[in-house]
């Protein structure tokens, strides 16, 4: 009996090319990491397959998965990365929108004041002297960011005291620490302890700047493709996306403007 259990995974491997994942190369958006911390375990529980995450820039990844880096999924802050790469033909499939992310103004408490969720003006308080962002030329909360500043007429005059993070988590340790007053951060980072304890923070409403609608794809050179796929079948499965919506994001169908 053994031996015909081995006889047959020898023809499986023959079929399939390789053996089933142990472990998939995860690129994520930085805005993912408080959830993946719960929803990457009760994957694994569910599977059996490990997930190995690396949390960044959605532009930075983007950059180094076409230039071959070695990962099996990429979840992203926006859709356009994943599209560009499903329309160079670097991707299994074509994207899958897993959550509509939002978008935060957050304040130190050392730092008076109540912002308001419907305008910025609050940056034009003369408390307000640096005011942390991601950096927009491969950040898509950078790019909210800036839309939000410029739809409520503020960024013109508040340009100069802009300090920009590499990735949405840098930008909040830019804001804790101290090394700006304010951030225009993800939601499911002010979720996170730490920045609860060390500030406030009002959701910016969400017509100011367009929709961040996060998408993950299957890479082609993925050579674990069926698991995967399991993956993002799982973050929107409806335990994941309860998961998701506990650390501030939305269900992509039921997303809407307000």
């Amino acid at each position: 009996m053994f031996a015909a259990r081995i006889i047959l995974l020898f023809f499986a491997l023959l079929v399939t090319g390789s053996a089933p994942a142990q472990e998939l190369k995860i690129a994520a958006a930085s805005d993912l990491d408080a959830p993946m911390q719960k929803l990457g375990p009760a994957f694994t529980k569910q599977t059996g397959v490990q997930l190995k995450f690396s949390f960044g820039s959605s532009g930075s990844f983007f950059a180094e998965i076409r230039n071959g880096a070695p990962f099996d999924v990429y979840l992203s802050a926006d859709r356009s990365y994943p599209e560009t790469l499903d329309q160079s033909g670097k991707t299994d499939a074509a994207p899958t929108t897993y959550a509509l992310g939002r978008l935060v103004l957050w304040v130190s408490h050392k730092v008076p004041g109540n912002p308001s969720s419907n305008n910025l003006d609050f940056f034009n308080s003369p408390n307000v002297h640096k005011i942390a962002i991601a950096n927009p030329d491969h950040e898509p909360y950078g790019r909210a960011a800036v839309a939000a500043m410029v739809h409520y007429k503020v960024y013109d005059q508040v340009k100069s005291k802009l300090v920009l993070g590499e990735n949405i988590s840098q930008t909040a340790q830019f804001a804790e620490s101290g090394n700006a007053d304010v951030a225009l951060i993800a939601l499911s980072t002010a979720l996170t302890d730490s920045m609860r304890k060390s500030g406030r923070y009002v959701i910016v409403t969400l017509g100011s700047y367009p929709p961040l609608y996060q998408a993950g794809v299957v890479l082609r050179s993925s050579q674990h493709k069926q698991q995967a796929h399991r993956f993002l079948e799982f973050l929107r499965s409806p335990g994941g996306q309860k998961i998701m919506q506990e650390y501030g994001f939305e269900v992509p169908k039921l997303a809407r403007a307000r």
